[in-house]
């Protein structure tokens, strides 16, 4: 998996995103705009956020970059080489010659082997006589940036460092991206409206530990590493990669769409998009799309183009005009990718991709415009290893998709586009993906393959409703799409049979998925239960309705709750406002959780938790610190609310979920392992998603090194019998 974030602390202007004055505070709420993409609801002024400005000047500066970097590495390829070969490692003696590893992201067991029996899914079914078919053992939490994460660094959260798609401030207790750490930009040089950076943007990857692919190129030997999330930035490594997870839209978000409209708006969109108000008069429409910051000018004014669209009612079509790109659309028609030119200042421009369709235009008109995503060709940002290597692609299939959480489930969840649309939608995204897989996998002589497919996660996200009898967002409607999970399984299903048909002798194949699924039909809010246990105390005159815990009285408060999964005890000397001594911690674990363990849902007589695993217990490392005191294990149904999520304490402990997004996979990780096929038997009764990286090393004749907490799946390596 996935989205939103205010910033608590600036107003919000009306009518478009809030921008910060100040560099710090651009980059401090640049950091929650990212944030803000990863599964939360939230305003859609901070959705789209301040700090849009990183990507122009990654624009200014990145683009210039890259064209040095390819200069240079023509220059310098025969040194580089000779270098190689003299300070080269003792080689390894391969087993295989070929690794291909292909992640279909929650793809579910339970489904599988449903599929699997109704003899629809032929070639998984081929897979797993060649060799094995196994539930996958995913990590705690089951939530994608963990999970992954694990996958390439076989090793715990606690090695890693990624425990959910959030951490915390521990100064302010306001939530920050767990994976990227946005730097500053705070020295300009003023001439006249112009100013110019005197330094570039940092922006770091906080995942820990070395992924397998970094490990592999110590000892030459390539990897070609395709949308495998949290890899943004990307690694540097003997290989090439394309960046996937948390790389932000051109606004700087996990992103936004957009909405031109003549309807007047009763509220904002709740979630990750915003409403564009336009005018119209006779069959002319006109406003302004609203780009990112521009940050070589004094204010940092956003960058803008105009919307000009000539109607023609009477064939139902339209011509629409953004800055100097012309698009003829029917009605309902998704346009393909239109290039979006932002005119900085003179000879500097920054670039984005979307995608447009006109969703009304009798009486009131409506046009819908996806996330803006980096332009691969001219990325603003770094999304690829090489720096030219998403340029590449681009110049060898056009344009695709560079947000990393592209399909999107927010425009579908407020009912801005249909069933048909988002299916066309991550259709095609995925058709992107195959069309980059079979490239490098023909190009792929020896070494490693890595390619990860977001569809079965987005898909089952949105369309479970559709498969749970009952469930409180099936509103009955007729919909072509009630099948959608089971039509993806089997296109899945003839990429695998593809992909069997094009393996050489001595390849390894395996298919897997980083955690399963299950139905989202019931939110739980935790900080709510807190408050009711009086582990959790609001300010005097504070009702709890604000978003990120703003009228929490930190100092008579124990524990609290953020993000997808994790529940933080107020520490004394580690929380800025700590109340909880360091000798009562266990204690405290001990009282709430086995007041969470096996909690009910009185309303519906069911249990809702299962269990409160102590993090200290789950798993050892040197970031253990920055755990959660818990990982929550909701029972199948059952999910963080979304209100819990953003930090909103005067909600109901438990609700209903009614809207699309309406499967889910945040529950307690031993109800949704994942699947594991192979082409070659493995020796593993129980495998383990932690296991991939070490068996990949294994597999090129490399020993993993000891940090890693998998073995491999193979016994034929002194140590690794399981």
């Amino acid at each position: 998996m996935k989205h939103r974030l205010p910033p608590p602390w600036q107003p919000a202007m009306p009518g478009r995103a809030t921008h910060a004055t100040s560099a710090t505070g651009c980059w401090a709420v640049m950091t929650a705009a990212l944030v803000a993409g990863l599964l939360l609801p939230g305003s859609a002024e901070a959705y789209v956020g301040p700090g849009a400005g990183f990507a122009f000047i990654s624009s200014f500066l990145v683009l210039f970059t890259t064209m040095l970097a390819v200069v240079a590495s023509l220059l310098i390829w025969p040194f580089r080489m000779l270098w190689r070969a003299l300070t080269r490692r003792t080689r390894a003696v391969p087993k295989i010659r070929r690794l291909i590893l292909v992640g279909f992201d929650g793809q579910d067991p339970q489904l599988t082997d449903r599929f699997l029996s109704q003899g629809k899914l032929p070639n998984f079914e081929r897979l797993a006589k060649m060799g094995c078919y196994k539930r996958l053992k995913t990590t705690f939490p089951s939530i994608s940036p963990v999970a992954w994460s694990s996958f390439s660094t076989g090793s715990h959260p606690a090695r890693h460092n990624i425990y959910d798609f959030l951490d915390r401030d521990r100064r302010t207790y306001l939530p920050v991206l767990s994976s990227t750490k946005i730097g500053s930009v705070d020295r300009f040089l003023r001439l006249g409206p112009f100013q110019i950076p005197l330094e570039k943007p940092q922006i770091r990857l906080l995942r820990k530990s070395k992924p397998f692919w970094s490990i592999l190129g110590e000892h030459n030997i390539w990897s070609t590493v395709l949308r495998v999330p949290i890899t943004f930035p990307p690694d540097r490594f003997y290989g090439a990669q394309l960046s996937a997870m948390c790389v932000p839209d051109l606004l700087g978000t996990q992103g936004t769409f957009l909405l031109f409209t003549t309807r007047p708006a009763q509220t904002g969109f709740k979630e990750g998009g915003l409403r564009v108000p336009v005018t119209m008069q006779g069959d002319r429409v006109e406003g302004v799309l609203e780009g990112p910051e521009n940050m070589l000018r004094v204010g940092s004014p956003p960058l803008q183009l105009p919307l000009v669209v000539d109607l023609d009612r009477k064939s139902q079509r339209a011509t629409v005009t953004l800055g100097r790109e012309t698009v003829e659309l029917a009605l309902g028609e998704l346009s393909d990718w239109v290039p979006l030119t932002f005119n900085a200042v003179p000879g500097i421009k920054v670039r984005g991709i979307a995608r447009i369709m006109m969703t009304e235009m009798n009486g009131h008109f409506s046009l819908y415009m996806t996330p803006i995503a980096l332009d691969p060709e001219k990325p603003a940002m770094p999304i690829s290893h090489p720096n030219y290597y998403s340029v590449y692609l681009s110049k060898l299939q056009g344009k695709f998709s560079t947000l990393g959480l592209a399909e999107d489930t927010w425009a579908l969840n407020e009912k801005v586009i249909q069933d048909e649309d988002f299916w066309r939608l991550s259709m095609d995204i995925d058709d992107e993906r195959q069309e980059m897989f079979w490239s490098a996998l023909e190009r792929l002589r020896k070494g490693c393959l890595v390619c990860v497919f977001d569809g079965t996660d987005r898909i089952q996200h949105m369309y479970w409703r559709y498969i749970d009898p009952g469930h409180p967002a099936d509103d009955g409607a007729q919909s072509e799409h009630r099948d959608a999970i089971e039509r993806l399984y089997i296109k899945n299903d003839k990429l695998v049979g593809e992909l069997l048909d094009r393996l050489q002798e001595d390849d390894l194949l395996m298919v897997l998925s980083d955690h399963g699924f299950a139905s989202f039909r019931r939110g739980v809010n935790l900080n709510r239960w807190l408050l009711d246990n009086g582990y959790l105390s609001l300010k005097e005159g504070a009702d709890g309705a604000v978003e990120w815990l703003r009228g929490v009285d930190w100092s008579r408060t124990k524990a609290y709750c953020l993000g997808l999964s994790g529940m933080f005890f107020n520490i004394k000397g580690r929380e800025e406002q700590g109340i909880v001594e360091p000798s009562e911690v266990d204690a405290l674990k001990a009282q709430i959780g086995a007041k969470l363990r096996g909690l009910r849902d009185q309303e519906h007589d069911e249990v809702a938790i299962v269990e409160a695993f102590d993090t200290s217990k789950l798993y050892q490392g040197p970031y253990l610190e920055n755990a959660p005191e818990f990982v929550i294990g909701y029972n199948r149904g059952y999910r963080t609310s979304w209100d819990c999520a953003t930090g909103v304490v005067d909600a109901p402990l438990f609700e209903d979920n009614t809207k699309a997004w309406s499967g889910d996979h945040c529950v307690d990780p031993r109800l949704v392992p994942g699947v594991i096929f192979c082409n070659r038997p493995i020796d593993a009764e129980s495998p383990a998603l932690i296991d991939i990286a070490p068996t990949a090393l294994q597999q090129f004749g490399i020993t993993p090194p000891k940090y890693m907490d998998g073995v491999p799946l193979f016994a034929d390596e002194p140590g690794s019998s399981r």
